[in-house]
């Protein structure tokens, strides 16, 4: 009876030896490294940055008033414009006060018309005094034409002045640094007082709230995954691995060779497809960070 028991504590050690052995041995089903979309937001517009209150690690609100570019040469240009739109609306003023006159006189005139008209139907007037009238009619209107061709010029140089008057409040309004989305500043390129021109970076910033593992898989792997799947992945941490569930958002539809920094030389020869797995980061999680992916089924 004693040796049977020995024999079934020694069977029992057997398998849980051998499952001990096949968890040590379990393999990753791909292996890649976190991103998140970093955006670069660069001025848009020349100038000497007057305020820039962006640090490092800040979390900043989307649409969040960060700071400005000097405005005041935009200012005064603006001024300088509105001065010449001025003295071009005094030109035009004195043009359609000579409209106002003409339009006058053709309004008398088509009431003679009318009278002269009557009075002939009546037999108390002439067909010269019509023709008389009728010709005059002709003349204010020509009168008009000629006047508002005169005016053409300066109505079109009204209408540039006012486009550049919208531009100038197009650059004026781009004075101001407007934080594009939520999320966190990862690197700072520009401090106030600084001299800044259009394009030039000014801090990069990423929504490090839900960050993208990037993985590769063989073409078999690859005949078990489908968009929306849940994953699980593991990162390292002090009491061994941490555990998150992610989804895969993206497959790549070409084969590529295998990145060199995660593979063996061996396997970096080898085809594989790209893969991206959505993550909830708690805090933990971040960009660069090596990662496992392993597949619940």
């Amino acid at each position: 009876m004693k040796q049977i028991h020995t024999y079934f504590i020694a069977i029992s050690l057997g398998v849980l030896s051998l499952v001990s052995c096949g968890d040590s041995n379990g393999k990753a089903d791909g292996y890649g490294n976190f991103e998140a979309t970093e955006i670069t937001v660069s001025a848009e517009n020349n100038g000497k940055l007057m305020a820039f209150q962006v640090n490092e690690g800040d979390v900043l609100k989307k649409e969040a008033f960060i700071g400005y570019i000097d405005t005041i040469p935009l200012y005064l240009k603006r001024e300088q414009l509105l001065v010449s739109k001025d003295v071009v609306s005094s030109k035009s003023q004195g043009v359609l006060s000579q409209i106002a006159v003409l339009n006058a006189k053709l309004k008398t005139a088509n009431i003679n018309k009318t009278r002269t008209e009557n009075l002939i139907k009546d037999n108390a007037g002439t067909q010269k005094q019509l023709d008389d009238i009728l010709g005059e009619i002709n003349v204010i209107k020509q009168q008009i034409r000629s006047v508002e061709i005169q005016n053409a010029p300066v109505v079109n140089e009204l209408k540039s002045i006012d486009v550049q008057l919208k531009q100038i409040d197009d650059q004026i309004e781009k004075c101001k640094i407007i934080n594009p989305i939520n999320g966190t500043v990862l690197t700072k390129y520009s401090e106030p007082d600084e001299i800044t021109a259009f394009g030039k970076p000014l801090y990069k910033i990423a929504d490090l709230n839900t960050m993208e593992l990037r993985v590769f898989v063989s073409q078999i792997q690859l005949a078990n995954l489908a968009i929306g799947e849940k994953v699980g992945v593991k990162i390292d941490a002090d009491d061994g691995m941490k555990d998150y569930e992610g989804t895969i958002t993206w497959i790549a539809s070409e084969a590529e060779f295998t990145p060199k920094i995660i593979q063996t030389k061996e396997e970096r020869v080898a085809l594989v497809y790209a893969v991206k797995i959505t993550v909830i980061n708690d805090g933990s999680l971040k960009i660069g960070m090596p990662a496992e992916m392993w597949l619940k089924n």
